[in-house]
């Protein structure tokens, strides 16, 4: 269990805690700025003081946003602290007057010395490592948001947060063996086709955009696309047929309604063996408080569906992370 938030998240808030913020700005690059999505709609849903907004790195500098000054709070984030685009946009910030807070693996690196509040999270997918969950980048993400909330507007989320992230890693636990089975039929139906589509709304969408941006695209070469649910039905559907093949995530939030709709669209006009659905509701996420449910579900989704591209990887012998062609490998782009 955590009775308490981490001391640099603390210090954190401590040292903005006296501070009226008109905007929140999210900016980050790829699978660091998919966790920012699901942070816009914790936002959205529990903040009556701050509007929030959340951009890629560059696009942040180079929009230069005129609400950008000395009474915005910008989080920005990279695994690594050292991706150009991120760092380049703390320092943009900085010179605006902004409050910056830089979430990072590495507290030496150019990201974390150019904020004024660097942050640390774990993260197994870059380092190997076995981690608690609750301190990964989502975790720690709605840690921050949680606290910069109560302390403007003493809505009481951080306890039960950290109730809720107390029991995340046994949830993540139990989905895998839940998943087992189901992963182990579809991966050598998923694993020769030349694309895969992710469909999810509301808090699951940077999960389904990281998944097929960061996972099927940059380390299995898939063909893919996040497709939003409601956006489905504006263009996207017209390229199913029963070949066609999905990943569907249907969340527990107020917008749950929009992927039932797609995922019904889908079996009935395309091929349920094609269709991996994970459901939400079908968890197990005992000791969690419900109000958190909905938030935590992605991080559920990601780490079981990580463990699936790996069984792709296997049957397509293409490695993981190690197969990147550039990323990681080029300095010159």
């Amino acid at each position: 269990m955590i009775s308490a938030l981490p001391a640099d998240v603390e210090r954190a808030l401590t040292a903005t805690a006296g501070r009226k913020f008109s905007h929140l700005f999210l900016v980050a690059c790829g699978g660091s700025l998919s966790i920012m999505m699901a942070g816009k709609y914790f936002v959205d849903r529990h903040s009556g003081t701050f509007a929030c907004d959340i951009y890629n790195a560059d696009e942040f500098v180079f929009r230069d946003p005129k609400r950008l000054g000395p009474d915005t709070l910008v989080v920005l984030c990279s695994q690594t602290g050292t991706t150009k685009e991120t760092v380049r946009a703390a320092n943009h910030a900085k010179d605006r007057g902004a409050t910056t807070i830089g979430m990072t693996l590495d507290q030496t690196s150019p990201l974390a010395q150019v904020v004024d509040h660097p942050v640390a999270y774990q993260a197994s997918y870059t380092t190997g490592k076995a981690i608690d969950a609750a301190y990964s980048s989502y975790g720690v993400l709605y840690m921050l948001l949680a606290g910069l909330i109560d302390a403007h507007e003493k809505a009481g989320l951080t306890a039960d947060l950290l109730i809720s992230l107390g029991n995340l890693q046994l949830a993540i636990e139990r989905a895998h063996r839940s998943y087992a089975d189901r992963f182990q039929a579809f991966a050598p139906r998923f694993a020769p086709q030349r694309a895969i589509y992710t469909l999810a709304s509301g808090a699951n969408y940077g999960a389904a955009y990281s998944y097929a941006i960061c996972v099927l695209m940059e380390m299995q070469w898939y063909d893919s696309q996040a497709i939003h649910a409601n956006e489905f039905f504006h263009g996207p559907f017209e390229v199913v047929d029963r070949d066609a093949c999905f990943v569907v995530l249907l969340g527990l939030d107020e917008t749950r309604n929009l992927s039932e709709r797609a995922r019904d669209f889908l079996f009935k006009y395309g091929n349920s063996q094609n269709i991996l659905l994970l459901d939400g509701a079908e968890l197990d996420l005992t000791g969690m408080v419900d109000r958190f449910k909905p938030y935590l579900v992605p991080l559920v989704f990601f780490d079981t569906l990580w463990r699936f591209a790996y069984k792709l990887a296997e049957l397509r012998n293409q490695p993981m992370l190690e197969g990147r062609r550039y990323m990681k490998k080029l300095t010159d782009y």
